[in-house]
């Protein structure tokens, strides 16, 4: 669920649809303004909650809607079936301010499909290499796992570090982006570099 800290976007009624979508890791939660993609939960994280969350921050209860959000279900859809190496549709920031969003923008620009990138690493790429606590908590509260790639950031020393979606569904991704030749996550291989 998204952190409570979060302003009213300036105390305006913003609408907000959503959709679910099927995925060979569960079903998904996508909800978009008319600026763009704002959520995508899991089921674990109780989607009425999300609604709620999304609702009390924008103003108006969000609205089923899954023809208008096709294009975002196609994405996906072409990502779990190794067709589609980075996601193409407006994304609405406000549940990332100031440094979370350029976190989220540098993780986007610069960590590649199929590539891992540490804590420190981001927070280098991101401009404040001191900032790697920020960095995990930028990826912690990222109300757009998937399309903004957070699996894509662990540990140094090895381990997975957190995810929203919980730690299998993370080795699951990074397995997809590694390709069926890789050996699994669970090996104790993290994958791949990120581009510089």
């Amino acid at each position: 669920m998204m952190t409570s800290a979060l302003a009213p976007v300036h105390g305006a009624r913003v609408a907000v649809i959503h959709a679910t979508i099927d995925t060979p890791i569960g079903p998904l939660l996508v909800a978009a303004t008319p600026i763009g993609l704002v959520r995508v939960a899991f089921a674990q994280e109780g989607w009425d909650g999300v609604l709620d969350e999304l609702a009390g921050h924008l103003g108006t209860r969000p609205i089923a809607a899954a023809g208008a959000l096709d294009q975002t279900h196609r994405q996906f859809d072409e990502y779990f079936a190794g067709q589609r190496r980075r996601f193409n549709v407006p994304i609405h920031w406000w549940a990332s301010p100031g440094f979370r969003r350029t976190v989220c923008q540098t993780l986007c620009a610069k960590v590649d499909f199929g590539h891992t990138v540490s804590y420190l690493e981001l927070a280098t790429m991101a401009g404040r290499p001191k900032a790697s606590r920020a960095v995990g908590s930028a990826m912690a509260t990222n109300p757009i796992p998937i399309v903004v790639p957070c699996h894509r950031v662990v540990r140094a020393d090895g381990p997975l570090g957190g995810f929203r979606g919980g730690l299998s569904v993370k080795a699951q991704l990074l397995d997809l982006e590694a390709g069926p030749d890789a050996p699994s996550v669970g090996s104790k291989r993290v994958r791949g570099t990120s581009r510089r």
